[in-house]
């Protein structure tokens, strides 16, 4: 049940900027937008910081990768507003959609590199909250996954494990194919900080 608070409860300032937004774009503002602006303090500025680091920070993983381990985790946990969300990103960064699909639809068929294949195996196995010891991370290590990559990947997978249930947890709303691509486009030119 979505909160009327996440509806109704931000500054005025906020409220406003909401409006400009929507009259610009012509795109509702995103729930997932919008709930930074909610006790920022608490949730909102701490965890946009967090996730520009993951998402955009210094990595050996490019930024479409790291849109689609987004979107891998986001379909793991089967949150709808992330998935749209997460896909339409990984689809702007990569410049295919149907690789994005392909990964999404059946990891061992897509064509993508071992070291990406194996990561996005680890990350759905955390996502499910399935015991991970050593050995698995040894797996990745020898996929040809680096050290780096691995500590990268596994921000990743935090940041969109907390995203998710708060999306699923507030019902996010659902935004149609043009509004997920216009926040694609957002995030891809401006980012998440």
């Amino acid at each position: 049940m979505r909160p009327e608070v996440l509806n109704s409860g931000y500054p005025p300032r906020a409220k406003l900027l909401f409006g400009v937004i929507k009259m610009v774009s012509r795109q509702p503002f995103p729930d997932a937008a919008k709930i930074n602006f909610y006790r920022p303090d608490f949730y909102g500025d701490p965890m946009r910081r967090l996730t520009q680091q993951a998402m955009r920070g210094e990595s050996e993983w490019s930024v479409g990768e790291r849109e689609l381990m987004a979107a891998y985790v986001s379909r793991t946990n089967d949150s709808a507003f992330c998935i749209g969300a997460h896909t339409a990103t990984a689809t702007g960064a990569l410049g295919d959609q149907a690789l994005v699909q392909q990964v999404l639809d059946d990891l061992d068929a897509a064509p993508i590199s071992t070291p990406l294949r194996a990561t996005l195996r680890l990350l759905a196995k955390i996502t499910r909250d399935e015991p991970v010891g050593p050995e698995d991370v040894r797996e990745v290590l020898a996929a040809g996954v680096s050290t780096g990559q691995l500590e990268s990947a596994l921000a990743v997978c935090f940041v969109f494990n907390v995203i998710n249930r708060l999306a699923d947890a507030f019902d996010f709303a659902r935004l149609t194919p043009a509004g997920y691509a216009s926040g694609a486009k957002y995030l891809l030119k401006r980012g998440y900080g």
